[in-house]
């Protein structure tokens, strides 16, 4: 199960049964299956809130991942996602917003799959897979 759902923002412009199979594919093709997903998209200053008081992080940032489970086969979490920080991304990095934003969606998942973003060579990775990714969502539906 995979839900999408607002905190104090309106919601973007997505198309949940089509980011739903996306995302279901992208974790089949590696290895691992979707349990309970929850989406939560906000403001970059709700995101700040959210940050400093489950992490202890004093920074913005476009999402932060709570695993549910050790999502060792079975991916289950919840994610908050800066709308604010997506449109920002989406301009200093020359992409649309919608490919940003995807972009981001994606990234929480290959975190609990096991890609980090910590070294470079790790980061060069995930950026692999993100795009690995997108490419899959072009091609759902």
């Amino acid at each position: 199960m995979i839900r999408f759902s607002t905190l104090d923002v309106e919601m973007p412009p997505i198309d949940p049964q089509r980011i739903k199979a996306w995302i279901g594919e992208v974790a089949e093709r590696l290895g691992k299956s979707v349990g309970e997903l929850y989406y939560y998209f906000c403001s970059d200053e709700k995101l700040l809130e959210i940050n400093r008081e489950r992490l202890g992080h004093d920074f913005y940032t476009d999402i932060v991942t709570f695993p549910l489970t050790n999502c060792e086969t079975v991916l289950s979490s919840e994610f908050c996602i800066s709308l604010d920080r997506i449109k920002e991304n989406a301009v200093t990095f020359g992409r649309s917003y919608e490919s940003e934003l995807h972009r981001v969606i994606i990234h929480g998942v290959l975190h609990l799959i096991g890609f980090d973003d910590l070294t470079e060579e790790e980061e060069k990775e995930m950026r692999e897979q993100e795009e690995i990714a997108l490419v899959f969502y072009k091609n759902v539906l």
